[in-house]
Parts: structure tokens; C-alpha cells; sequence
């Protein structure tokens, strides 16, 4: 399996709770903040949930 960064670029104030709970559930807490994550479907699906509020990159 590949591995990709993910980076949360926005806040998640303001924003549903499911959103959340998807970036913590993807281990985000702050701004700024970059997790290393294998590319699997479940990971790529809450990546893709939240995509308006972080970036990611190929690790």
C-alpha cells in the first residue's frame, strides 16, 4: 500500500459535526498539523469527506 500526508489547512469550527469528527478521526487537531496515513479505501473516502478543509500530498 502507498502512504499519503495529509494536512489540515482549514478550520473545523463552524463546520458539521460529522466533519469533526472525520478529521479527528484522521488524527487532526490543529492547523498546520500533518498526519502519515497508508491509502486505503476508508482512509481515502474520510480524505475525501473533509476535502475542503485539508490537502494531501504522496508520501
Amino acid at each position: 500500500m502507498s502512504k499519503i500526508k495529509v494536512k489540515q489547512v482549514k478550520s473545523g469550527i463552524k463546520k458539521p459535526q460529522n466533519q469533526k469528527r472525520t478529521l479527528e478521526a484522521l488524527g487532526l487537531h490543529k492547523i498546520g498539523q500533518v498526519v502519515e496515513h497508508e491509502a486505503t479505501p476508508s482512509i481515502l473516502g474520510m480524505v475525501n469527506k473533509v476535502k475542503h478543509l485539508v490537502s494531501t500530498e504522496e508520501a
